[in-house]
């Protein structure tokens, strides 16, 4: 994986998550918490746990390990939530943009959250967060579709190619 791919990649991975933003703003609060059974019960909690986890590892890209991911409460609201994670992007993307082909190479050692040291090469990580995402924004789909609402523009790589192309 190079630089270019992997910015490809990130780009994708904004942009979907900007599609399954769009498909839950017009959600009541209590749509948007109702507990649906869900590894995460509510969207709010599964949108949360996107964000943190992509803050998480941020976090070891940066040094630090932190000891848990961010609690289900973080944010009030959607828009608490959605200002954060376009905060959190500009500082992934300038992370991600500043990885050269070597630099993606390198292997980074990390703890996890339960202390443990892990380590793993860089574009690894980074396609890692892509596909978690891809996994919960699934999950968002089928917990939309419960909640009887529309699920949104289609979030697949492939729809992404094409509208770039």
């Amino acid at each position: 994986m190079n630089s270019k791919e992997i910015g490809l990649l990130i780009d994708y991975h904004y942009w979907a998550r900007d599609r399954v933003l769009e498909a839950v703003t017009p959600l009541t609060p209590e749509k948007l918490t109702r507990d649906l059974g869900n590894s995460f019960r509510s969207i709010h909690e599964t949108l949360t746990h996107l964000y943190a986890a992509e803050w998480i590892w941020y976090q070891r890209w940066n040094g630090e390990s932190p000891t848990a991911l961010l609690p289900a409460d973080t944010f009030a609201d959607l828009a608490a939530l959605t200002a954060g994670w376009r905060d959190l992007e500009s500082k992934m993307r300038k992370f991600v943009g500043a990885q050269d082909d070597a630099a993606l190479t390198q292997t980074m050692s990390y703890k996890l959250v339960n202390g443990q040291p892990s380590a793993n090469v860089v574009w690894q990580m980074i396609q890692h967060v892509v596909n978690h995402g891809s996994y919960h924004r699934g999950q968002i789909t089928t917990m939309l579709r419960q909640l009887g609402e529309k699920p949104g523009k289609s979030m697949d790589l492939i729809a992404f190619y094409r509208e770039r192309a």
